[in-house]
């Protein structure tokens, strides 16, 4: 009997989710005794026509990281789902946006113009900058197009599961793989991480307030934070609330406050929203201009409450943002 299929694919992101898997350690032997890897372009050498040539759902499961953004990666979005009997948004990126996804506060525009022409550390006096199609020597090169917003993975194609995680745990990626190799398989769109709200494994539980009067916010660095108690009272804005859980509060166990790379529960529908309305519904000032002064401390709202989802959340992109 032939051993089950399994594709790696690496969209927008940072590479750490791939670096995830590698810290299975020993384990990752036992899973490719189990599996057949049939792409991991990270990894090993596959080629584009290799992955055209396998039969449709003849891939058991891709873990597809990173979000979308651009042309190839809808393309290889669209083919590892044809290919594929379950595909798994693995990782921050292909679950909700992640980072790249803050760049749809911006027109694509703004963007190109930035990286290669205005950055402080480019020298492109030509402001020559890459082109889909381009001719030399006789030859035809093409290039991905940057499309106008970046995209979760199930805003282009349908997802089985999702994997949370800036990166997904290696203990989470291991418990995904043994479900997936035993048949143990939760409802079709479920998020492989527990549904409840990071603070009920925070260590610093003990100490959350059940009543807080915010008279100021601080950055983590801006003062020495107590190591054992909740960051909230200490005036420091932590995701925990509306973060899922699942990451065996790591951040807070390093003394930094969660930066919700999880994403909400199931019970949230707007992470970003959902904290921000409880911040402000629990400062102390009243009055308008006080109010003001204390928000004023939050310098970058947008990479604080959606770091991880702008993508996938209520607001999305600009209005004006309105091609694909």
């Amino acid at each position: 009997m032939s051993k089950p299929k399994v594709a790696f694919y690496w969209c927008a992101s940072c590479g750490g989710c791939e670096e995830t898997v590698v810290d299975l350690a020993e384990d990752i032997l036992g899973v490719v005794e189990k599996v057949d890897i049939v792409l991991w372009p990270v990894a090993m050498d596959f080629k584009y026509r290799d992955l055209e040539a396998l039969p449709d759902r003849a891939i058991t499961a891709t873990l597809l990281n990173g979000a979308i953004r651009s042309s190839e990666q809808e393309e290889m979005a669209v083919l590892l789902r044809r290919k594929s009997q379950y595909l798994i948004a693995y990782g921050s990126c292909a679950h909700l946006g992640g980072i790249p996804g803050l760049a749809n506060q911006f027109e694509r525009e703004a963007i190109l113009r930035f990286n290669y022409e205005e950055a402080p550390s480019v020298v492109n006096e030509a402001r020559t900058r890459p082109q889909t199609v381009t001719e030399e020597e006789g030859r035809r090169p093409h290039l991905p197009e940057l499309r106008h917003v970046v995209r979760s993975l199930d805003q282009v194609v349908a997802v089985d599961y999702y994997l949370p995680g800036c990166p997904p745990t290696p203990n989470l990626t291991r418990a995904a793989f043994d479900a997936l190799l035993s048949g143990r398989l939760p409802p079709k769109g479920s998020v492989l991480a527990p549904d409840i709200a990071l603070c009920d494994e925070c260590p610093r539980k003990a100490s959350r307030p059940a009543d807080v009067a915010f008279t100021q916010f601080f950055r983590p660095h801006q003062k020495v934070l107590d190591e054992e108690k909740c960051f909230l009272p200490q005036g420091v804005v932590c995701m925990g609330p509306a973060t899922r859980s699942g990451c065996g509060a790591q951040c807070p166990g390093g003394n930094m406050p969660c930066t919700g790379c999880f994403g909400p529960t199931s019970r949230v529908r707007d992470q970003g929203a959902k904290i921000l309305s409880s911040l402000c519904a629990n400062l102390g000032a009243r009055e308008e201009k006080e109010i003001n002064r204390v928000l004023e401390n939050i310098p970058d709202p947008v990479g604080t409450f959606y770091r991880y989802g702008l993508a996938s959340s209520r607001l999305r992109r600009r209005a004006d943002l309105t091609n694909v």
